[in-house]
């Protein structure tokens, strides 16, 4: 009880790390980390893009009750008033303390990061972040452009730093204070790669040469991929590097050297970040705070590298919703930790090719929503009650059962035992399940299809994600009323996932599956 709260969330990462099984990534501090920890193998978002995912998570309500599908509206005013995780810990006594993108800025977090309702002091943002989009990525011609694979020389960059970078300095600083001041903290520490641009210093290609990088493994459209499934990837094709190479819309392949590079990049941009998360934790050994802190990482969504001839976000695949999800709870995922003893050295990804395996496992099918009444619990807090089935004038509720009863994970070899239905709506006793979505303007991939505004919002995707399978249902919207009618399907999508990992063979219209 009482412990402070590390929060740690990554834009766009994709569980490509050591501790997830990929034998490529070189990702020592985040594994490491994972090896006093409890790791979800089967973690989803519940809307793969930016301020939805984050605005569910943060609030714990779901999509369809913070009625945020896109970037243009602040919950408190367009859904319900509802009280926010860091609000919650605020209110229990705990500074809070907001670095980097956490909410997502703008309209969606009142362009004041939700402070100060969420927030002790106001939210830090790197100052540097304003360049992100400016054209500092060094072509072969010597001239500056906006390019999606874009690694730097961060000498040559403004202010001589990258965002990360500053981040981790300010988090860093910021446990000092917190220390110093013998404060109890719910420290948020948003950090911005892999999120295109892929900018990252360059030194991080080395660990990854180009000739062992590989393609996807399913890099086509599938057959069966009905087109309402399919998200255009509009964003990157933004891009200058992108946009020379005229690819057709909306299905034009990508060159395969291309192909690589992306792929070369996302993962050099996870080194990246790897460095940055082990200063962070480094900072918290140094601070002597490791052995009454618990530090949660995970990421908003996934991102494609190439899957179903997709890149980015944006759909109701694995690959752009299923994330990382590990906690480290001194005392309980590790034996405790003595006053001055170390627990996260740095480990520098250039040297260090140990393979660290995860202190626990569970392969439940969780969801982000859920992490609002987990971290509640984990730090002796009530866990806010469950939302009522219309909850908009409820301020404090959640629609994320707690996932703490999934640490024990010598557990998940036997029955789901005794859990019975001790809510009003849902039972615990059947296999777990992940629900996410995405909504499209139209039957058929358009220049908005990735990121439809409310008011263009036609069709909505729900999907469904068990140990077995993930069955995507795409029925009509009315954005005017909120309303989806399941009455009115347009496509269907069901994957078996022993058979078929990467949903590449959609059995949807299969008889025997009926």
């Amino acid at each position: 009880d009482g412990m402070n709260i590390l929060f740690i969330v990554v834009d766009d990462l994709r569980p490509v790390l050591g501790c997830y099984g990929d034998k490529l990534v070189k990702s020592p501090n985040i594994d490491q980390l994972a090896s006093q920890s409890i790791v979800f193998t089967n973690a989803y978002a519940q809307q793969a893009v930016c301020a939805p995912s984050r605005v569910s998570f943060l609030t714990g309500r779901r999509p369809d009750t913070t009625r945020l599908y896109d970037f243009y509206s602040y919950w408190r005013v367009h859904a319900g008033n509802y009280s926010t995780m860091p609000q919650y810990f605020k209110e229990n006594g705990y500074v809070t303390l907001s670095v980097g993108k956490v909410f997502h800025p703008g309209v969606s977090s009142n362009h004041s990061d939700d402070y100060p309702y969420s927030w002790s002091i106001p939210p830090f943002h790197p100052s540097t972040e304003k360049y992100e989009n400016d054209k500092t990525c060094r072509g072969k011609d010597g001239k500056l452009y906006a390019n999606l694979v874009c690694p730097v020389d961060v000498t040559e960059m403004p202010s001589g730093t990258l965002p990360d970078i500053q981040s981790t300095e300010e988090a860093i600083r910021l446990l000092n204070v917190m220390k110093t001041n013998k404060q109890k903290f719910f420290l948020a520490v948003g950090y911005h790669k892999p999120h295109i641009p892929l900018r990252y210093p360059q030194e991080f290609l080395k660990l990854y040469p180009l000739e062992n990088m590989t393609l996807a493994p399913d890099p086509w459209v599938p057959a069966k991929l009905p087109s309402v499934a399919y998200n255009p990837w509009t964003d990157i094709r933004q891009r200058d590097d992108v946009k020379a190479l005229n690819v057709s819309f909306p299905y034009g392949p990508l060159p395969d050297g291309f192909q690589r590079q992306i792929r070369q990049s996302y993962y050099a941009a996870v080194s990246y970040l790897d460095v940055q998360v082990g200063l962070l934790l480094n900072a918290l050994d140094d601070v002597g705070l490791s052995n009454s802190t618990i530090v949660v990482f995970t990421a908003d969504h996934g991102w494609s590298l190439g899957e179903h001839g997709e890149w980015a976000k944006y759909s109701n695949f694995d690959v752009a919703t299923r994330v990382p999800l590990m906690f480290y709870v001194p005392g309980m995922t590790t034996s405790s930790v003595s006053q001055g003893e170390r627990v996260f050295p740095y480990l520098d990804p250039f040297s260090h090719i140990l393979r660290l395996v995860p202190q626990g496992q569970s392969k439940k099918a969780v969801e982000l929503v859920s992490l609002f009444s987990t971290l509640a619990e984990l730090a002796g807090l009530q866990v806010p009650p469950v939302c009522p089935e219309t909850s908009f004038h409820v301020a404090l509720c959640t629609e994320g059962a707690s996932i703490v009863r999934y640490f024990n994970t010598s557990e998940d070899k036997v029955e789901e035992e005794k859990d019975g239905c001790d809510n009003t709506y849902r039972c615990f006793n059947e296999e777990p399940v992940a629900f996410s979505q995405y909504p499209r303007p139209a039957d058929t991939p358009q220049w908005n299809s990735d990121k439809p505004r409310l008011k263009d919002i036609r069709i909505m995707g729900y999907s469904m994600r068990t140990i077995a399978y993930r069955y995507t249902v795409w029925v009509g919207f009315n954005p005017s009323i909120f309303h989806a009618n399941f009455e009115d399907i347009h496509a269907g999508e069901l994957y078996m996932v022993e058979t078929d990992p990467n949903q590449d063979y959609n059995i949807y219209n299969s008889t025997s599956h009926g």
